[in-house]
């Protein structure tokens, strides 16, 4: 029996809540803080872990102050945030869809945003920022094409699901002439990119995604109800008063948008936008979309994924997107083993 916790504020409104929900939500935040200050302190300059809490809270010494504030801090908030990005993404894709599937890695997004990148990268040389620049193009760009291929009368999960494999297919060759074009210098400072990396991240990529999460996670989260409502079909949704192909389109663009911005920030780091809003959906057993701990999952994920990619392998340092493709991979296809036998696919 769920058990629902409802909150009353001064003004006469209340908000309803699952309890398990909201638990797992704190949870998944203390999780993530906690590894947060475990992989501020991890590297050449160990830290322990109440050095780092008093350097955040402005008591440490100078030397913990530059390593914590200027070389750790920034890449560990790009973590956290590029991961909320995917995995509030993610929920977005997969109950828009209702395909456990519809993710950014599976739609192609992620590709298309590579491909921006790739053709500052080999064609134009371009700097950091321009690469920055070039891969969010190349996400909207991306997005727009699936949109409208899969428009027919609206937009349903498995035509979306489909258009968005064929176009990945489509970009991901694109990619792989871009690589044969390509310098010897041009190349391998693609592949690192195409890898999904933190390293060297600064302030410069925390503000901009940080600006953008900041108007996008309401706007989503005040149109939740809609899309709560939209999994019951379009015409209940209709009967219900939601605005339906208003409501899909706006989230859709809210999920292009942050699945290419995390992109930008990061590289394609994969499957975290696939293993995010799954994991949430199980810890939780609830019903909808569950953004907030599909947010939360994925923060928490990239974080410990980073710090496994420090520490796990010895002295040898792996790039985030190495760790998150091979736990995804392992989790995809136990997905598609369970519902294969549930007889979903």
């Amino acid at each position: 029996m769920k058990t629902t916790l409802t909150l009353r504020t001064p003004g006469g409104l209340s908000l309803r809540t699952d309890v398990r929900a909201l638990v797992v939500v704190v949870a998944l935040l203390l999780a993530a803080c906690a590894a947060s200050v475990v992989l501020i302190g991890t590297g050449d300059f160990p830290i322990s872990f109440g050095d780092v809490l008093k350097t955040l809270a402005g008591n440490g010494t100078a030397g913990q102050d530059f390593v914590v504030n200027e070389l750790r801090l920034p890449r560990v908030l790009v973590g956290l945030l590029v991961g909320a990005s995917l995995g509030l993404g993610g929920a977005l894709f997969q109950s828009i869809s209702r395909n456990p599937l519809g993710s950014p890695d599976v739609l192609g997004l992620s590709q298309g945003a590579t491909s921006g990148a790739l053709v500052v990268i080999v064609l134009l040389s371009g700097t950091a920022a321009q690469v920055t620049v070039g891969a969010l193009a190349g996400g909207l760009v991306t997005g727009l094409a699936i949109h409208l291929l899969a428009w027919k009368q609206g937009v349903h999960g498995y035509r979306l699901v489909l258009v968005g494999i064929g176009v990945s297919a489509v970009v991901t060759a694109v990619n792989g002439y871009l690589l044969t074009k390509a310098d010897l210098v041009d190349a391998t400072r693609a592949v690192v990119w195409m890898t999904g990396s933190l390293d060297g991240r600064d302030w410069s990529q925390v503000w901009p995604l940080l600006a953008l999460c900041a108007v996008l996670v309401p706007l989503v989260l005040v149109n939740a109800r809609g899309l709560r409502m939209m999994e019951m079909g379009d015409d209940v949704s209709h009967a219900l008063g939601v605005r339906v192909e208003r409501v899909r389109t706006l989230l859709m663009v809210a999920a292009v948008l942050l699945t290419a911005a995390a992109t930008a920030a990061a590289g394609p780091v994969s499957f975290v936008a696939l293993t995010a809003p799954q994991l949430a959906r199980r810890l939780t057993r609830a019903p909808g979309p569950n953004l907030v701990p599909s947010l939360c999952m994925g923060a928490t994920l990239l974080v410990t994924a980073d710090w496994a990619a420090q520490r796990a392998f010895g002295a040898d340092q792996l790039p985030v997107g190495v760790v998150t493709g091979v736990l995804g991979g392992v989790y995809l296809l136990w997905l598609l083993v369970t519902e294969r036998r549930a007889g979903r696919i």
